[in-house]
């Protein structure tokens, strides 16, 4: 890896969703912090509020960005509204569409907190905002009964198999034992794979507590996904978790361990499944690890194509961890060492300066990144 270097911040707004100026200047002093790479720059591409999980179209013109509220916003990336949040489906009611991801025929998918929706693909181009089809309907994500909104933040993505991946969280902290018979029941805690219509459903990886991240390596089709660990275990344990499922049926762990190889006190005396997969890389304790992406382009030096992911931010520590974007590398389906790759939205206490929940590469190789405190995206580009 080539040594740390500050970068000088292009804070470049380019047409945006109308803000405060105090808001703007608030986000272009926090990015002036933001250190990256040598070579590497950081700008402001769009403000959104509440902007978490991203998806890019895949002709490359559009970005959707999902909330844990009610919006989901569209923006393209070029012509009169270029970089300016739009409601996606203004006409539509969303409860927590956190979930955007794309089909292979171009269709939108919205994953939301107990509903999955499809948007057809239009012949000119956009998509059917009016008339979307249920992949799965009003509460068939988990039961009615179910209302926190603890951990359900869904996510999605389309494997190479063209089948529909969606992480479900567990809507606790640490479950009990009848808790987690009910959990497994009803596939909470895993993540699920399932034809284009909802049809076949099953319960890809399970033993999982809240994954709100995942992505397929290029070079394997392989699955790959964060998973956020136990809290109140202490500040420096259990680990994030970055994991590895090849195929169906892995157990990976949750909740006889709270994250990593770390044994949860209510779950000590328990024994554990035989055939625990632990975790390819294991991330600084409640740091908050949620999005990340495979980087597929070739306009980052060699160096840095592997997994970027963003660390939102612990709460559950003395001392805040967390709030930037980290780098894994990954060789063979095997993963080295996460590094930071930037960062400098944590101050050294509360509150952030900003909040990363995802990334997503565009058509050119260019790194965009989230962030729901600020309500924008940033865009990293990298010249020579």
């Amino acid at each position: 890896m080539q040594r740390w270097a500050a970068t000088l911040v292009a804070v470049a707004f380019i047409a945006a969703a109308p803000a405060a100026a105090d808001e703007v200047g608030d986000i272009a002093a926090a990015l002036a912090r933001v250190s990256l790479p040598q070579g590497f720059h950081i700008s402001v591409f769009a403000l959104a509020p509440g902007a978490r999980a991203l998806a890019v179209s895949p002709d490359g013109k559009v970005v959707i960005v999902g909330t844990m509220a009610d919006d989901v916003w569209r923006i393209a990336r070029a012509g009169p509204d270029a970089g300016r949040a739009r409601r996606f489906a203004p006409g539509l009611t969303f409860k927590l569409p956190n979930g955007p991801c794309f089909a292979p025929d171009g269709a939108l998918i919205i994953a939301e907190f107990n509903r999955i929706r499809r948007f057809p693909a239009l012949a000119g181009g956009g998509w059917d905002e009016d008339h979307p089809q249920d992949v799965v309907a009003p509460g068939g994500l988990q039961p009615d009964s179910e209302t926190s909104p603890v951990h359900a933040a869904r996510v999605c993505r389309y494997g190479p198999d063209g089948k529909l991946y969606v992480a479900i969280g567990q809507p606790t902290n640490i479950p009990s034992p009848a808790r987690q018979k009910f959990n497994e029941k009803w596939g909470m805690g895993a993540i699920w794979r399932m034809n284009a219509d909802g049809s076949g459903r099953q319960v890809f990886a399970s033993g999982l507590r809240n994954s709100v991240g995942l992505d397929f390596d290029p070079a394997d089709g392989a699955l790959w996904f964060t998973d956020n660990q136990a809290d109140r275990m202490g500040d420096d344990i259990p680990p994030g978790e970055i994991n590895r499922a090849p195929k169906p049926g892995l157990n990976f762990g949750f909740p006889w361990y709270g994250g990593g190889h770390v044994r949860t006190r209510e779950w000590a005396r328990e024994t554990p499944p035989a055939d625990v997969v632990f975790p390819e890389a294991e991330a600084a304790a409640h740091a908050a690890d949620l999005g990340m992406i495979f980087y597929r382009g070739d306009k980052f030096p060699a160096q840095w194509r592997g997994i970027f992911s963003a660390q939102h931010g612990s709460w559950d520590r003395t001392a805040p961890i967390g709030a930037r974007v980290m780098f894994t590398p990954v060789k063979e389906g095997r993963a080295g060492a996460s590094v930071p790759f930037a960062e400098g939205w944590n101050p050294g206490r509360l509150p952030y300066l900003g909040r990363p929940v995802d990334v997503a590469e565009t058509p050119e190789g260019d790194l965009l990144v989230s962030d729901d405190q600020s309500g924008a995206i940033y865009r990293i580009t990298y010249d020579k």
